[in-house]
C-alpha cells in the first residue's frame, strides 16, 4: 500500500507551484493584481494607523466602522481628492481639501514600485500591458474605498474623485514602468508636438525655438529636467529652513498652543502626528512667502514679504486657530530687510537650476576637452528648466493649499497660479544670466572664433606648408589656366645617340620665376644616413677604385641599352660585358673602338 501511495500520489508541493507563479509572464492579470495589492496596501496602513488612534483615545465618539470610515476617507485625501464634513455645527457641509503631503508619499511609492515589478524587462510583459493592468488593479481598489467612505462623516467629492485617482494612478504607474526600463530620455512624442503646436503661444519664436531643441536632442530633456527637481528641492527645503526659523522665534507661542489644544497624552501624540504629516505643507508654503505671493490665511488676508495690515484692523495671525503650525506664520510685512531675506531661498534655486545646466552641457569632447553648449542652448535648457520648476511649485501650492470652510476659508493657503509663475520668473531671471556667464568663462579657449577658422582654411594648415613643390610641378593660382600637357619624347633609335633625360626635358621648360621661387625654399640635406657603412673602411674605399666604378657603368649601360639584333657587334660587346672571366684587363674608356664606352665616360665626366 506504501508503494501504491508513492507511486500515485503525485501532487506538487507548494514550493514549486509558488515558484511557477512567479516564473509566468506577468500580463494584464498579474498587473492588475500588482496594482490592487498596492492600493490594499495603502488602505490597510491608514487603517492600522487611525485605529490605534482610535483605541488609545479616552473619549471615541465612534465605533470601530467610524474609524475605518475616516481612514478610507483620509487615504482619498492623501490623492488629492476634497472630502466633504457633514457633522458640523451649523449642519452645513463645509470642504476639506488640504491634501497632507506626507501621506500622499506611501500611494505614490507603492503604485510605482507595482508598476516596476511588473514591466520589468525580463518577465516579457510589454510595458503598455502592465501600465494598464496596475492601473486598472488600482483604481478597481479606489473606486471600492470611496464608495465605503460615501457613508461616513467625511465623505469624498465625487468630481474630484474622478480627476485626482486616475490622474494620479497613471502618472505613479507610469513613472514605475519607466523606471523598469532603465529611465530613457527620448525625443518628445509626436502627441506632445502636436499639443504644443495647438497652444496659442507656439508661433511665438522663443517658444518654437525651445520646442525643436527639445526634440532634436535627448541631453536637452534629461539635463533640463534633473536642474528642474534640483531647483523644487532647493525652494522646498529654503522654504522649510524659513518655517523652522519662524518655529525658534515663535518657540513660546507654538508651544503654548500645543498644550491648549489637549490635556491627555494620547491626544498629544495625535496632534503631534498631525503636525508631523503638515510638515511638507509647511515648507511649500515658507517657498511662497519667499517667492512673494506669500499665503492666503482668510479671505482678504495675505501674509508676504510686502503685505501690510491696514491701520484699525485685525492682524491675520489673529483669526488662526490655536495650532504649533500656524504659530510660526510671520505678521504682516512691511518690506524690511528682514522680510526680505525670504528672497535667498528663489535667489539659491536660480543658482541651483544654472549650474546644473552648465554641468549638462560640459561634455568630453573628442579630444578629452569639455566642450559646453552654445549660449543660445544654454538658455534654452535653463527655460525649460524654469518652466517644470514653475509647475512643480504650482502643483504643490495647489495640492498643499485649499478650502477648510465655506466664507472666509474658501482657501487657506498658497495660490497655485500665482506661485508657478513666481517660481519660474525667480529661476530664469536668475539662472539664464549665471548659467550663460559660468558657460563662457569654463569654455574660453574651447571654442574657435568662425574668422579665425575662415582665415586658417584660407591659407592652409601649416603641414601643408612644408610640403616642398617640386621643380616640375610649376605653382598656378585660381586665375591661371593649368599649363598644356607636354608632347612625348621620340624615342631615341640609335644606342650612339641617347635620349637627354625626362627631368632635365621637364626643367627646361619650367618658367625661370616659378624656379626662382621654389629654389628659394630649398632646404639643403645630407644624402647620406648619420651613421658608418657596416662593411667598413676597406670595403667603402675599394666602392671608390677605378675598376669598380667602370664595372658599374659598363652593367648601367646593358641594363638601360639593349643590344640592337641588327648590330652583331654591339651584341658582341654586350656578351663581353656579362662574362667578365673570358676578357682581360679593364679596356680604357677612351678606346676609340668602342665608342659607346666612350660615350659612358662622358657621361661619367658629365656626372
Amino acid at each position: 500500500m506504501a508503494a501504491v501511495t508513492q507511486i500515485t500520489d503525485r501532487r506538487l508541493s507548494l514550493s514549486p507551484l509558488l515558484t511557477r507563479m512567479r516564473d509566468r509572464s506577468p500580463g494584464l492579470a498579474a498587473g492588475f493584481l500588482g496594482g490592487a495589492l498596492a492600493a490594499g496596501l495603502g488602505l490597510g496602513s491608514f487603517a492600522v494607523l487611525v485605529m490605534v488612534l482610535w483605541i488609545s483615545s479616552p473619549y471615541p465618539d465612534s465605533g470601530p466602522d467610524g474609524a475605518l470610515h475616516v481612514a478610507a476617507a483620509l487615504w482619498l485625501l492623501a490623492h488629492g481628492v476634497e472630502l466633504i464634513r457633514t457633522d458640523t455645527l451649523s449642519g452645513l457641509p463645509m470642504p476639506v481639501g488640504v491634501t497632507p503631503l506626507l501621506l500622499l508619499v506611501l500611494p505614490v511609492w507603492l503604485l510605482h514600485r507595482a508598476a516596476r515589478e511588473a514591466a520589468d524587462v525580463t518577465s516579457g510583459a510589454s510595458p503598455r500591458t502592465a501600465w494598464a493592468g496596475v492601473t486598472a488593479g488600482y483604481l478597481s481598489v479606489a473606486w471600492a474605498a470611496a464608495l465605503y467612505a460615501s457613508g461616513g462623516a467625511l465623505r469624498p467629492s465625487w468630481a474630484w474623485a474622478v480627476i485626482c485617482l486616475p490622474l494620479l494612478a497613471a502618472i505613479a504607474a507610469g513613472a514605475g514602468v519607466w523606471t523598469a526600463y532603465g529611465r530613457p530620455w527620448g525625443p518628445v512624442p509626436l502627441w506632445g508636438t502636436r499639443a504644443v503646436d495647438a497652444l496659442p503661444l507656439a508661433g511665438v519664436r522663443p517658444v518654437s525655438a525651445v520646442r525643436r531643441l527639445a526634440a532634436a536632442d535627448d541631453r536637452v530633456l534629461g539635463g533640463a529636467a534633473r536642474a528642474a527637481a534640483a531647483g523644487v528641492a532647493v525652494l522646498v527645503g529654503g522654504g522649510a529652513l524659513l518655517v523652522a526659523a519662524s518655529l525658534v522665534w515663535h518657540g513660546d507661542t507654538a508651544r503654548a498652543s500645543f498644550v491648549q489644544l489637549t490635556g491627555g497624552w494620547s491626544g498629544r501624540f495625535a496632534v503631534l502626528l498631525l503636525c508631523l504629516v503638515l510638515v511638507p505643507n509647511a515648507a511649500v508654503w515658507g517657498a511662497a512667502y519667499g517667492l512673494g505671493p506669500g499665503v492666503v490665511l482668510s479671505a482678504g488676508h495675505v501674509v508676504g514679504p510686502l503685505s501690510a495690515a491696514a491701520a484699525g484692523t485685525r492682524a491675520p495671525t489673529d483669526l488662526l486657530p490655536a495650532f504649533p503650525l500656524l504659530a510660526a506664520v510671520p505678521g504682516a510685512g512691511s518690506g524690511a530687510p528682514p522680510n526680505w531675506a525670504g528672497a535667498l531661498v528663489p535667489v539659491a534655486a536660480g543658482l541651483t537650476v544654472a549650474w546644473f545646466a552648465v554641468k549638462a552641457g560640459a561634455v568630453r569632447g573628442p579630444a578629452g576637452r569639455e566642450e559646453p553648449w552654445s549660449p543660445g542652448r544654454t538658455v534654452a535648457v535653463v527655460s525649460l528648466a524654469a518652466a517644470g520648476c514653475g509647475i512643480a511649485l504650482g502643483v504643490l501650492a495647489g495640492l498643499a493649499g485649499g478650502p477648510l470652510g465655506v466664507a472666509a476659508l474658501t482657501h487657506f493657503g498658497p495660490v497655485w497660479w500665482q506661485v508657478g509663475p513666481a517660481a519660474a520668473l525667480w529661476t530664469a531671471i536668475v539662472g539664464i544670466p549665471v548659467a550663460v556667464g559660468v558657460g563662457e568663462w569654463r569654455g574660453r579657449g574651447h571654442r574657435v572664433p568662425k574668422r579665425a577658422v575662415a582665415r586658417r582654411g584660407a591659407r592652409g594648415s601649416g603641414w601643408k606648408r612644408r610640403l616642398r613643390m617640386p621643380a616640375w610641378m610649376p605653382r598656378r593660382t585660381g586665375d591661371t589656366p593649368a599649363p598644356p600637357a607636354p608632347a612625348p619624347l621620340p624615342r631615341p633609335t640609335s644606342p650612339s645617340m641617347p635620349a637627354p633625360p625626362a627631368r632635365a626635358a621637364a626643367a627646361t621648360r619650367v618658367d625661370p620665376a616659378v624656379l626662382e621661387s621654389v629654389l628659394e625654399d630649398f632646404e639643403p640635406y645630407d644624402p647620406y644616413d648619420p651613421y658608418d657603412p657596416l662593411p667598413g673602411e676597406a670595403a667603402a674605399a675599394a666602392w671608390h677604385e677605378e675598376a669598380s666604378r667602370e664595372n658599374r657603368w659598363e652593367a648601367l649601360k646593358g641594363a638601360a641599352l639593349p643590344a640592337d639584333p641588327a648590330d652583331p657587334e654591339g651584341a658582341e660587346n654586350l656578351e663581353d660585358s656579362e662574362n667578365p672571366e673570358g676578357s682581360g684587363d679593364p679596356e680604357s674608356p677612351d678606346d676609340p673602338a668602342h665608342p659607346d664606352r666612350g660615350w659612358s665616360g662622358g657621361a661619367e665626366d658629365s656626372r
